[in-house]
């Protein structure tokens, strides 16, 4: 198996006394959709979060690339390269699809415009945004400058889903991303999921939804209890059997 693009070793995390990661691994391999499952209070939000930046661990390593990092802010992951699609999606209503594909990381004109006047490249912006939803299948929006509040649920989440797959440069992180969606709408969501990873970035896919889970993931990180007590080929084992290790109802396969 080859070197992990995101790795962690013995994460720890506490919040007075209550232990929510107990000397957690991760492992995240090159071009793969890596699904983490758990139980309602296993503490795989936290883990998310230490890997994304919005949570220092107590303890423990993390590792992109094979080199120690210690992110203080998701800013700090994502000019790392990590990029997060957040379950509320964290877009701005009110802006239009482009403003919000370059939230936080606008385009200026060249020259004096730019950097004096700090005037907006907004017609660049525009057109790297409709080149990244087209690359992504995303065109049935008609209209880049249309506010966000006008699009459908499915359309929202593709364009969280293109803004991460724009500026992620080797690590995609998705937070139940079909979880407020249609049958229709949460189809595209996976086949945006195969098409990112077709594009040779991998993703951590943390979900409730089993099935999403199991059709579109290489992989299965099974959290319990603070920890991670499994990884298995969703080809080898069933939905039951990973409830089963998730409850503590099985014992864990041996790694």
């Amino acid at each position: 198996m080859s070197a992990p693009v995101l790795e962690a070793r013995g994460l720890t995390k506490r919040y007075g006394r209550v232990v929510a990661l107990d000397n957690a691994d991760f492992d995240l391999q090159p071009n793969e959709i890596l699904g983490v499952i758990g139980d309602n209070g296993a503490g795989k939000s936290t883990l998310i979060k230490a890997l994304c930046g919005a949570v220092t661990p107590d303890g423990g390593e993390i590792r992109l690339a094979g080199e120690p990092v210690s992110f203080r802010s998701p800013l700090e992951a994502r000019l790392a390269g990590i990029e997060t699609v957040y379950q509320d999606l964290a877009l701005s209503p009110a802006l239009s699809i482009a403003d919000n594909m370059f939230l936080g990381r606008e385009l200026r004109k060249s020259g004096i415009m730019g950097a004096l006047f700090r005037t907006l490249d907004r017609s660049r912006m525009q057109k790297i945004a409709r080149e990244k939803l087209a690359d992504l299948g995303l065109m049935t929006i008609q209209n880049i400058n249309q506010a966000v509040e006008t699009l459908s649920g499915g359309q929202r989440q593709g364009v969280a889903v293109a803004r991460a797959a724009a500026f992620g440069s080797r690590v995609v992180i998705m937070d139940e991303p079909t979880a407020a969606l249609g049958v229709k709408e949460s189809r595209r969501v996976l086949e945006l999921m195969l098409d990112v990873k077709r594009r040779g970035l991998p993703i951590v896919l943390i979900s409730h939804n089993m099935p999403h889970v199991f059709e579109v993931a290489d992989r299965i990180h099974i959290h319990r209890l603070g920890r991670r007590i499994a990884v298995i080929d969703p080809k080898q084992f069933s939905m039951s059997d990973a409830v089963a290790i998730m409850t503590g109802a099985m014992k864990p396969p041996a790694t």
